[in-house]
């Protein structure tokens, strides 16, 4: 393949990738075009989160699979019966879960 065959076809939308590069690194130092990502936590992991406990500890005191955690933080499940319930305990009292992990 030839050479002028690979160069742009019009000469006038030649960019300067060099000087674009630096631009945007000089942006980010500054934070101009920083993104901010504020995620929204779901209530079951954060009730987990406020107990300190992993995902495998919490699972493990709730008698329930990493999996099973997994899918009601990720909310594809929900909890029924004792373990709805265990978790309005870890949701208002964390601090008895923690006692109860140690």
């Amino acid at each position: 393949m030839r050479k002028a065959a690979l160069k742009s076809a019009n000469p006038s939308n030649k960019m300067d990738v060099g000087a674009e590069l630096l631009a945007s690194v000089r942006e980010m130092k500054l934070g101009a075009r920083a993104r901010v990502h504020h995620p929204e936590i779901p209530e079951f992991a954060r009730a987990r989160l406020s107990s300190g406990l992993s995902q495998a500890a919490f699972a493990a005191l709730l008698g329930v699979s990493v999996r099973t955690l997994q899918d009601w933080e990720q909310g594809r499940r929900k909890p029924s019966g004792a373990a709805l319930t265990l978790y309005k305990i870890a949701e208002r009292r964390p601090e008895v879960l923690r006692e109860l992990a140690a």
